[in-house]
């Protein structure tokens, strides 16, 4: 097994000056800044050269982030997990420290940025992580971990976790392509997975 290491490489769409904006982009822009973001940042950075999907992106997240009733320890959990599977150190970066901030044991959060199943986690937790990580593992779940959610959080909580999942999978899939950076001076929280090396 060998340990991969992450280069830092520059951003490949970093914030767009206003002047060099799209009446579009302004308005979307003007938009987002407008809500309880406050600022175009993060992905919406790169989401920014679709203007109209960005849009769109951005009010699934407003109801992921500021209107989904689940317990803000459990969203920011779901974040993470989904972060931890794509490697994406911006997410990480800004939703573990929520997680922790909102009650996550440190020790769970550390459990995941390192691969390991967390042990110590309360009820509610122990089922979003096993549903998460059998989902983004396994693209399902089998039939016992669906009852246990389900029973838990009910329908529409199962499809409220799984929306948490696909929103941070989408952002991490976008800044994993547009090299998003952590904020200056922060270094990049996750290290790679160790990945299996072939023969020569």
């Amino acid at each position: 097994m060998k340990q991969v290491t992450i280069s830092i490489a520059p951003e490949r769409m970093p914030k767009i000056p206003e002047d060099k904006m799209t009446p579009a982009q302004k308005q979307a822009a003007a938009a987002l800044a407008a809500g309880p973001r406050g600022e175009v940042k993060g992905p919406f950075v790169a989401l920014l050269r679709s203007p109209d999907f960005m849009d769109r992106v951005q009010r699934v997240g407003e109801y992921v982030r500021f209107r989904c009733p689940f317990d803000k320890r459990i969203n920011e959990m779901a974040a993470a997990i989904t972060a931890r599977h794509w490697t994406q150190q911006f997410e990480w970066w800004a939703h573990a420290r929520q997680a922790l901030e909102a009650g996550l044991k440190p020790a769970i959060a550390e459990a995941i940025a390192e691969g390991r199943r967390p042990t110590g986690m309360a009820e509610d937790e122990e089922i979003v992580y096993d549903f998460l990580t059998e989902l983004l593992a396994n693209k399902g779940v089998c039939d016992a971990t669906y009852e246990r959610a389900l029973k838990k959080f009910g329908e529409p909580g199962v499809i409220d976790l799984i929306g948490i999942s696909g929103y941070y999978g989408l952002l991490a899939m976008v800044m994993n392509v547009a090299r998003t950076a952590v904020p200056e001076g922060n270094p990049l929280p996750l290290t790679a997975f160790p990945q299996q090396t072939r023969p020569a």
